[in-house]
């Protein structure tokens, strides 16, 4: 239905603008009475050999919707409905601001993929936790952090701290997100010693909270062989609790869309199928050069069961989702799940 229906209406609007109308439509009609349980009765999709203990969370299924989807935390109540194992809200920073000028979503359905430079567009810290509070739904709820635009880097920690205190109440875990190439200068902070310093004033935070919760690293998929390595040392001598692998890329290299097409389409990052192997590669080299020290969460170009088992094979230990529903619609999530429980029964015998 959505394929044949939905999507060519959703594929008519400009992306952002598909983007916000949806949220209106969810946020309107699944809390009419009766329609909460007629769309988990359709989408949600539960079975105990998918439970996980991951980083000292119980997770009831490995699925996550990955951080872009709900920056501010609107819609968690009505995501829980399709599925989803946990949800990630953000990137979120301490003050509100707009994100890049518009348009900063586009659509290459050639490739399945997407091209954004959001900007980390939100409405700030304070206002989300507005919402959290009022949340009804027992998922796992992961908080996405970074830094605004205009804060220097030598500061970073401080708008990382400042969200790390406002939503530590909140949310079950926590993404230090360095790795966006739609901030300036954002991924400098994930060379060595600044990413180090970070993290370090983080953990150190965290553990200060009577309740510590899981603290998470979110990097690019471009980074380098020697930084992978530095990543691997550092997720382990700061004792951080894991990795999210990978964010969008900057190479375009093997999309199919024309070249001119996507050039005037500017700068951002690329999400998508195009992302699928590379993502892959980023987990395999994580997990087996750090001997599978830490978990990771394997997120980029999943549209099938297929594509989530490929990640897990990999080393990662949950997957997220975000540009593959976009274009397969939220029966994904179902799928990826019935396709797991195939997959782990199989391994069980």
């Amino acid at each position: 239905m959505y394929k044949s229906l939905l999507k060519p209406i959703l594929f008519v609007k400009n992306p952002e603008d598909a983007h916000y109308f949806t949220f209106s439509w969810i946020k309107k009609t699944f809390n009419l009475p009766l329609i909460k349980n007629i769309i988990e009765g359709i989408f949600d999709y539960q079975n105990p050999i998918l439970e996980k203990e991951v980083f000292g969370l119980h997770f009831k299924n490995p699925v996550g919707l990955a951080a872009g989807f709900d920056k501010d935390a609107k819609l968690i109540d009505e995501m829980a409905m399709l599925g989803f194992g946990f949800i990630e809200i953000g990137t979120l920073t301490p003050k509100p601001q707009e994100g890049n000028p518009q348009p900063r979503l586009f659509r290459l359905p050639e490739d399945e993929a997407l091209i954004n430079r959001m900007g980390f567009n939100n409405g700030g810290v304070e206002e989300a936790i507005k919402r959290l509070q009022d949340v009804k739904t027992d998922v796992l709820i992961g908080g996405n952090i970074g830094k605004n635009k205009l804060t220097p880097n030598e500061k970073a920690a401080d708008d990382y701290l400042y969200c790390l205190h406002a939503l530590h109440p909140y949310v079950d875990y926590f993404v230090v997100n360095v790795s966006s190439p739609n901030t300036p200068n954002l991924r400098e902070l994930q060379e060595k010693e600044p990413l180090k310093k970070l993290l370090i004033a983080v953990k150190e935070a965290n553990s200060r909270k009577s309740r510590p919760k899981p603290i998470l690293l979110k990097i690019a998929p471009d980074l380098t062989v020697g930084q992978l390595d530095d990543i691997i040392e550092i997720v382990i001598e700061t004792e951080i609790d894991g990795v999210i692998a990978t964010n969008t890329t900057i190479d375009r290299s093997q999309l199919k869309t024309g070249t001119s097409k996507v050039e005037a389409m500017g700068a951002g990052g690329v999400s998508g199928k195009v992302l699928a192997k590379r993502s892959t590669e980023v987990i395999r080299y994580l997990s087996s050069q750090s001997n599978k020290a830490f978990p990771i969460i394997g997120v980029g170009g999943i549209f099938s069961a297929q594509d989530a088992i490929d990640k897990l094979e990999a080393g990662a230990s949950l997957v997220q989702v975000y540009t593959g529903m976009i274009y397969e619609g939220p029966g994904l999530i179902k799928k990826i799940n019935k396709g797991l429980v195939k997959y782990l029964q199989g391994r069980s015998k």
